[in-house]
């Protein structure tokens, strides 16, 4: 078996390019991504806009099948 260090060496470039490239890939999308993202998503929002929530002192969660499908049909949750 005959080993080509021209051969070896060719694909460790490929291979170093190719990582190399993927990385800064990644960096792009991941810079883009922080550009596009909102600031503040989970802030108090302002003007006519309403935060909405879950009030646990409301309705409680049902237990069983057949109070989760009532539940379902009355309050469409």
């Amino acid at each position: 078996m005959v080993v080509s260090l021209r051969k070896w060496w060719v694909r460790t470039k490929f291979i170093a390019v190719f990582v190399i490239l993927t990385v800064m890939l990644f960096e792009l999308f991941r810079f883009f991504g922080g550009w596009f993202e909102p600031a503040g998503r989970y802030k108090e929002p302002t003007g006519k806009a309403v935060k909405v929530f879950r009030d646990e002192a409301g309705v409680t969660e049902p237990d069983t099948m057949l109070e989760r499908l009532l539940f379902f049909y009355k309050y469409g949750e």
